[in-house]
């Protein structure tokens, strides 16, 4: 390294760090002249330019891409989507998000399927309509969702913050800019980079010397701070020319991703839930990758022997094949994400063949925007890894320890599978559900975790657990004297016993901590789950209180419900093959079945909560449910 890179580093350094709340020994002169050392002398996107002919054509021949110059030509007959002022306000004025996010969704996918459509043909009949794609978008008051702008500091001009569609914007256009080159007019080029500059590397970096604009995400253990960070970092190390700087990039990336490894359990759980893991640790995958090429394979996160357990999650958390609980802000529906999963599989040597085969390379099709489509579309550390031999079948069981959360799974196909959760009420995304369960069957979950609601500015206010789907009125929990779980990390399971055997497994939690009622002496709850015949899962709770109080159970269910005996429900799956029998067992308490649905918008069908509440106040009770395919 010359005296006159160590000089750059030193100087960027000092004029970044200095005032900031970061140490200089985060970002100090050493590591980014060695980065810079590492990175190539001009910046250098993900993906490959049009004039790399015999890439593109690969792609253009992939079935996987035959639709894009299709809809790309609808799309010259259409009007371009208007995110407008009236729709931004909307979220500062009713709470709702989604009619500016449709927009803004709409827009976003023109400019890219319009550009990839350009370097797939390479004839130019889409670049009128993609520079003025460029140009509304560059003209937006506001590249961030105004669910993320509640003060309207950024639609009035006042700061320029980063979120994560703003951070997705920077690094798709730059994408879009480095794949098209002077293909696009001298005007739009600069206007980017105008735009990137101000939007992203400004704010971005004035963060880091003073502490403003405010980038809580920088610290924060979500999926936020992978995502904003991947477009920030992806972005720079398309679009700014001054290798120094985009070294201070990659150094900042080294410390601030940190962050967000700690929002996992060392047991590799995700509590933010599937759909976040696929979205935030996707990010942090495509970060790693863009990293590891910038940099030649010198810097690779992905051989950090931390990352195989979370990365595992998205298998782990499979109760049976394609199915998966719905623990957090989740879609009952969620899967772990095709390409995701196809790239982790070939890089980490899983050997999930079938995967691997419809999300690597060009089976990823045009997968997410062209940031995604440059990572995962052309050659990458996966494609270049041998296929392996396999996949080793899941276990019986998989244990979370630090999560507190069990997936147990039959011996053989055929039989009930469960997720059963610990856990406490501070996680991420997180939903009132210490001691909840899932019970699987078949292909469908005739007991379920409801998962998240529809956003609007109650979701993420002091007002969130108004919501009956995020409250634990929403969860297969006890109600104890007529109250639901309390919030916080104080409101946590405490694992008293596990005992896991081939023919059955059974975690005992104390629920003590999880409700704020005076008196509650014990509550505890053992879940044990057989894999003889069918399957079985019994679900014993256990209450004493120093008065007589009300106390229930609880089951979710999205199927319909019956009474064949007093003491048995039938609850229906998917098919009638896939329905349970609960046999009710109150130890001769008498007890009252109450439906009630649960009415929140959760953008389909209302979830049925089924309480088993005992008909007078007890001091001591025991309820147990058994559950099991239906005869």
């Amino acid at each position: 390294m010359t005296s006159r890179s160590r000089c750059c580093a030193a100087a960027l350094v000092l004029s970044l760090v200095c005032g900031s709340a970061w140490s200089a020994e985060s970002f100090d002169a050493e590591r980014i002249a060695a980065l810079a050392a590492m990175l190539p002398p001009a910046p250098i996107g993900v993906g490959c330019p049009i004039t790399d002919r015999a890439a593109w054509e690969t792609l253009a021949k992939a079935p996987e891409f035959r639709n894009v110059l299709p809809e790309a030509e609808r799309l010259l007959e259409q009007p371009i989507p208007d995110p407008s002022d009236e729709l931004y306000l909307e979220f500062s004025r009713t709470g709702n998000r989604s009619h500016y996010e449709r927009q803004h969704g709409l827009r976003r996918g023109r400019l890219y399927t319009l550009a990839l459509a350009e370097c797939l043909e390479q004839r130019g009949r889409f670049l009128p309509a993609l520079e003025q794609a460029i140009r509304v978008t560059c003209a937006e008051k506001s590249w961030l969702l105004p669910a993320h702008d509640g003060r309207l500091r950024n639609f009035r001009g006042e700061v320029v913050e980063i979120d994560l569609a703003s951070s997705a914007t920077a690094w798709n256009l730059a994408t879009v800019s480095f794949w098209l080159g002077d293909r696009l007019s001298d005007e739009v080029r600069r206007l980017v980079s105008h735009e990137l500059q101000r939007r992203t590397f400004e704010p971005f970096e004035s963060y880091l010397r003073s502490g403003t604009p405010s980038l809580w995400w920088v610290t924060t253990t979500s999926n936020w701070n992978a995502v904003c960070l991947a477009g920030v970092v992806g972005s720079s190390l398309g679009a700014i020319e001054s290798v120094e700087r985009r070294a201070f990039y990659v150094a900042a990336a080294e410390r601030i991703a940190e962050s967000f490894l700690k929002g996992f359990t060392p047991d590799g759980y995700c509590s933010e839930g599937l759909g976040y893991w696929n979205y935030g640790f996707g990010h942090y995958v495509s970060l790693a990758e863009t990293l590891r090429r910038a940099t030649g394979g010198k810097i690779d996160w992905l051989a950090d022997r931390r990352i195989e357990p979370i990365a595992m999650f998205g298998r782990r958390i499979e109760i049976l094949p394609g199915i998966y609980p719905a623990f957090a802000d989740c879609g009952v529906n969620q899967r772990p994400d095709g390409v995701l999963m196809a790239f982790l599989s070939r890089r980490l040597g899983w050997g999930l063949r079938e995967v691997e085969q419809r999300g690597l390379l060009t089976a990823s099709g045009p997968h997410g925007g062209p940031a995604s489509v440059g990572l995962y579309a052309f050659p990458n550390s996966a494609s270049d890894c041998p296929p392996v031999d396999g996949p080793v079948a899941l276990p019986l069981r998989d244990w979370f320890p630090d999560a507190g959360i069990a997936i147990c799974r039959p011996s053989s196909t055929g039989g009930l599978g469960v997720a059963l959760k610990g856990g406490h009420n501070a996680e991420h995304h997180n939903h009132n559900d210490v001691g909840s369960f899932v019970v699987a069957s078949g292909r469908s979950t005739p007991l379920v975790d409801p998962g998240g609601e529809a956003y609007t500015a109650r979701t993420f206010s002091a007002r969130r657990y108004e919501s009956n789907l995020l409250n634990s009125f929403g969860h297969a929990v006890p109600r104890v004297a007529g109250q639901l779980q309390q919030t916080g990390r104080q409101a946590a399971a405490r694992v008293l016993g596990t005992h896991w055997t081939d023919d059955s497994d059974t975690l005992t939690l104390d629920l003590l901590a999880a409700y704020s009622v005076a008196g509650l002496d014990k509550l505890q709850r053992t879940f044990r789950f057989s894999r003889e015949g069918g399957g079985e899962l019994e679900v014993t709770d256990e209450v004493a209180l120093a008065e007589p109080a009300a106390f229930e159970a609880a089951l979710i269910t999205f199927g319909t419900w019956k009474h064949e005996t007093p003491s048995r429900l039938r609850i229906a799956g998917r098919t009638d093959e896939d329905s349970v029998q609960v046999d009710i067992d109150t130890g001769g308490v008498g007890f009252t079945v109450r439906a009630e649905e649960i009415r929140e918008d959760r953008g389909g069908p209302p979830p049925t909560r089924l309480a088993i509440a005992l008909d007078q106040p007890v001091r001591a009770a025991t309820i147990r449910l058994t559950i099991r395919p239906a005869r």
